[in-house]
């Protein structure tokens, strides 16, 4: 027979652990961007993930940014190397030559993406 301690300590370890991912969410992410800018300028992006854990087990997988359609950055995360918090921000410089279209989006690598945000910069001579 087994022993009961070790059945107990097991159960609640699978419930924590299973705790853990029921309280998880999909990284969700925003923009930070000056609405206008003179043309050739050079402006800051500043993108911000969300997510409610931070684990081993349980984390953003990947932060990546778009502009005008063109993947500009992307940083790559796993279980060894994970973001610095549940909250973190990553700062990308761009010239502006034309208006521009930002997409920025995250996924968790247990319950994905809440879906891109968007973010537009008008160009003025």
């Amino acid at each position: 027979m087994r022993n009961p301690a070790l059945v107990i300590i097991g159960v609640l370890l699978l419930l924590i652990f299973h705790a853990g991912f029921a309280f998880g969410n999909k990284s969700v992410v925003s923009i930070e961007a000056p609405k206008t800018a003179p043309k050739g300028s050079e402006v800051t992006i500043k993108v911000t993930a969300t997510h409610s854990a931070n684990s081993a087990l349980h984390y953003t997988q990947w932060l990546k940014l778009t502009v005008n359609g063109n993947e500009v950055a992307r940083w790559d995360y796993s279980s060894s190397k994970r973001p610095e918090g549940e909250v973190f921000t990553r700062e990308v410089k761009t010239k502006v030559v034309e208006n521009v279209d930002i997409v920025a989006e995250a996924s968790c690598n247990v319950h994905g993406s809440a879906g891109p945000a968007t973010a537009k910069i008008s160009v003025r001579d």
